[in-house]
């Protein structure tokens, strides 16, 4: 049978590639994925042909990828993060029908959400979600409505995708939304370019996260109610002290 897999690349560097990861992208024919994170996968198989599309032409991605396992080759599907997590698993497994003999095996990574915590500290210690700032293919009003419920529900929340250059607003609107229910001394914080070169990150407060200039490559993370700065990192407790 042929075989695909949707492999989640972690953060970026190879140190951070789970086994699992690494040993599919060592058995595929073919590499296929994003411009972008095709290069990332290069650190480890750099002579694998490959095959790449730009940004918004994920749907045709997923056909030349299924297409080329069809035909019997090992494809690895490559993805940044986790292929799950507003990755290419999603939209492979939407077409999978099409291409019965083709067999697909999603390959986890280290999301944003988990790689960018660790460099904060513990911000997603407790309950949290995880929500997408990009209206491309979510309408702005449901993003509104689940920011509302995320902030309402008192859970740290974690932010992908804050702004680009089409997007220059939408952080702020998000900051606006969530001051309707928490504090401005909220503890926030942001990474940029996780575990790649030129990483940065910074703890601030929701006040001020309100007036920062972000790019598609920062995630941002919200403290909840009880999230505190300690030593400067975010820290939400899980609730373990008042057991102690």
């Amino acid at each position: 049978m042929s075989k695909l897999f949707v492999v989640g690349l972690g953060p970026g560097e190879s140190s951070q590639l789970t086994g699992a990861a690494r040993a599919a992208l060592e058995q595929a024919d073919l590499l296929c994925g994003y411009t972008t994170y095709i290069q990332l996968a290069r650190a480890v198989c750099p002579d694998t042909p490959t095959l790449s599309t730009p940004m918004t032409q994920e749907i045709q991605r997923c056909r030349m990828a299924l297409d080329a396992a069809a035909k019997g080759q090992t494809v690895a599907m490559v993805c940044s993060g986790d292929a799950g997590v507003y990755g290419m698993a999603g939209p492979i497994l939407q077409l999978a029908p099409e291409y019965p003999g083709v067999d697909i095996e999603v390959i986890p990574g280290v999301t944003a959400a988990l790689s960018g915590a660790a460099v904060l500290g513990a911000p997603l210690a407790n309950d949290f979600c995880v929500i997408s700032l990009s209206d491309l293919l979510t309408p702005w009003p449901v993003i509104e409505r689940r920011l509302d419920a995320a902030a309402r529900g008192d859970f740290s929340i974690c932010l992908y995708n804050p702004a680009s250059r089409r997007r220059t607003g939408h952080l702020r609107r998000a900051c606006d939304i969530l001051l309707g229910t928490r504090r401005p001394d909220t503890v926030c914080g942001w990474v940029k370019n996780i575990g790649r070169e030129g990483q940065q990150s910074r703890v601030l407060t929701l006040a001020e996260l309100r007036g920062e200039t972000l790019d598609m490559f920062t995630t941002v993370f919200i403290g909840s109610d009880s999230t505190r700065v300690i030593d400067g990192r975010m820290v939400t407790p899980r609730g373990y002290e008042a057991k102690q």
